[in-house]
């Protein structure tokens, strides 16, 4: 379809090629009518165009799906609003832009903060007369949401961790030229949102993603070992950092992972990403500027659901792909370096750093930040914000570090944490500090089944389950979706509950403790009682015929209760991985 140097679709193409891809192709480098979508007083909608198009300027339209019977039967259409998706490299922001968000949340969104597993910020409940001021706000304290979604690379994530070695900034610094490199190039954001000059869009070109972008997401991830926290093997390309001798060697490339796939779609599936070689720090741009370009090259266009770069490789092959990146760079990658993962959780409480500075990792359940009635967090961060003298880190698995808070501001803070009783981890069990949720509904388009609203409770039955078979201090990761998407990564843990319809979920086990391999569905379609009736029999067994030190995952494949290696017919029920306990 194209040649190493330029991408093209021509009009015959288009029009056999998704949809999506014949709106992207007459959107004027994606301004399509959204101005117009935002001057029409008559709905709280956009264009159906246009849904697709504010994706790429980190809008996604939704509706609350609790009210949505209610409202059909008063004739009135849906209650839309919109989450809106602020792009943060590696997860870090200071204290002016913590606040920034904090007074746009409770001004134009629905007055909470929704830290992800990307390390961004989501707002939800925007109105579409409130989106430009929002756009606006942010950008006065520096911050964008341009590309943190659509067919472009997205937020690019970076192990947070402030503590170990000034290794640590060096390889931030590269994440953050990763994400700033591989921004699209078009001024649509600007005039449409901030108001800027309008440009010739004739004149404008995309060196990188040219007219029609990518045929879907793109996700980048930067690992620092020993933490896998950045779950690097789900995403499609990852850079993991070779600090040898306190320096930075350079990044073994991963490529090819990807969490979503559709229930009963045997052509949809999980993929970890393989590991392909080892690039030098000067060299990564070039790698992630081809990797990019391949994708944007050979992706499928006519298929949505076979559109992700991990079906790119499994179609053509991990030596293919390896072999026409070499072609691209005009070099080789050298071989992979040794490196080890021991953990892809978070280290919570106080750690004091390399520099003398403090960080105090807190446990924020599911990322959302919110003033409860006996529990005010959304106010306690707040006040933090306003003394701190560092900066903040939002980490992979939705908790916030407190990071850089010097010697003699340190009594303050703590004082803030005690008096607004901000959660240091130190009370919550193990199998919480383990776990993860996607907002799912009522405001998720996809969800089938809830997800965060329901995970504290189910949790809440999972603490009484392993206490009763002394497993309450074994560390085993749980993640829960409301839909196979997987934005919590749930086949990467070793107990993933991913959501089939109403009370109801699939359940995938033995996945690596460290994110190193992916679970296979075990029972399908169940509901809670089903799903810790089984979980209790397992548990039995675990207790009675673990190795010392075994994790869960481990335990679950060294039994035979599912296969070590995943194929893509694994995830789905229909086959063999469906045995009752």
């Amino acid at each position: 379809m194209s040649d190493t140097k330029t991408f093209s679709l021509t009009k015959e193409q288009v029009q056999s090629l998704n949809p999506v891809e014949g709106i992207k192709d007459k959107s004027q480098h994606l301004r399509g009518s959204i101005a117009q979508s935002l001057a029409n007083p008559v709905t709280g909608a956009v264009a159906a165009d246009d849904t697709q198009l504010i994706k790429f300027h980190g809008i996604y339209q939704q509706d609350d799906r609790d009210l949505r019977n209610e409202r059909r039967k008063q004739k009135l259409e849906p209650a839309y609003s919109f989450m809106l998706r602020a792009r943060v490299p590696g997860g870090i922001c200071s204290p002016a832009q913590w606040l920034a968000m904090d007074r746009i949340a409770n001004e134009f969104g629905n007055d909470t903060l929704r830290l992800t597993t990307r390390q961004a910020f989501q707002l939800h409940g925007i109105i579409k007369n409130n989106l430009r001021p929002t756009m606006q706000s942010m950008k006065q304290v520096m911050l964008d949401s341009i590309a943190a979604c659509g067919d472009v690379n997205r937020n690019v994530m970076c192990n947070p961790n402030p503590v170990e070695s000034k290794v640590h900034k060096e390889v931030y610094d590269w994440a953050a030229r990763i994400s700033e490199h591989l921004l699209p190039k078009t001024q649509a954001y600007y005039e449409i949102w901030l108001n800027g000059d309008k440009v010739d869009t004739n004149q404008e070109k995309e060196p990188i993603y040219s007219k029609h972008y990518l045929p879907r997401k793109f996700k980048t991830v930067v690992a620092i070992p020993p933490y896998n926290d950045v779950d690097v093997f789900a995403h499609d390309l990852g850079f993991i950092a070779i600090i040898q001798n306190g320096r930075l060697a350079g990044f073994n490339v991963t490529v090819g992972g990807g969490m979503g796939m559709s229930h009963g779609d045997t052509e949809t599936y999980p993929r970890a990403a393989d590991v392909i070689g080892f690039c030098f720090p000067q060299q990564v741009l070039a790698v992630a500027e081809q990797v990019v370009k391949i994708q944007r090259d050979f992706g499928n266009r006519e298929v949505r659901k076979q559109a992700r770069f991990k079906y790119t490789i499994a179609t053509r092959g991990i030596d293919w792909f390896k072999q026409e990146l070499n072609d691209r760079l005009g070099w080789k990658l050298l071989p992979n370096q040794p490196y080890e993962f021991i953990s892809n959780s978070d280290r919570y409480g106080w750690i004091k750093g390399y520099d003398g500075r403090w960080n105090l990792n807190l446990y924020i359940e599911n990322g959302r930040i919110a003033d409860h009635p006996d529990w005010p967090l959304m106010s306690g961060l707040r006040e933090v914000a306003k003394i701190h003298d560092g900066d903040f880190r939002i980490t992979p698995n939705q908790n916030l570090i407190i990071a850089g808070i010097s010697e003699q501001n340190k009594a303050q803070v703590e004082a803030l944490v005690e008096q607004y009783r901000l959660n240091t981890g130190e009370e919550v069990s193990n199998i919480r500090r383990h776990g993860m949720a996607c907002v799912s509904l009522p405001t998720c388009t996809l969800a089938m089944a809830e997800s965060e609203r329901y995970m504290p409770t189910f949790l809440d039955k999972m603490e009484s389950l392993l206490q009763q078979h002394g497993l309450e201090s074994q560390p085993i990761t749980i993640r829960m979706t409301g839909c196979p998407n997987g934005c919590a990564r749930p086949y990467l843990a070793e107990i993933g509950l991913v959501g089939k319809g109403p009370g109801k979920y699939n359940l995938f086990l033995g996945a690596g403790h460290h994110g190193e391999r992916l679970g296979v569905v075990y029972r399908d379609n169940i509901g809670e009682q089903e799903i810790l009736r089984v979980l209790d029999q397992l548990f039995a067994q675990y207790v009675a015929q673990r190795e010392s030190d075994e994790k869960f995952g481990d335990f679950i494949v060294r039994k035979g209760i599912v296969s070590p290696t995943a194929t893509p017919q694994d995830f789905h029920f229909e086959l063999q991985h469906q045995a009752a306990v």
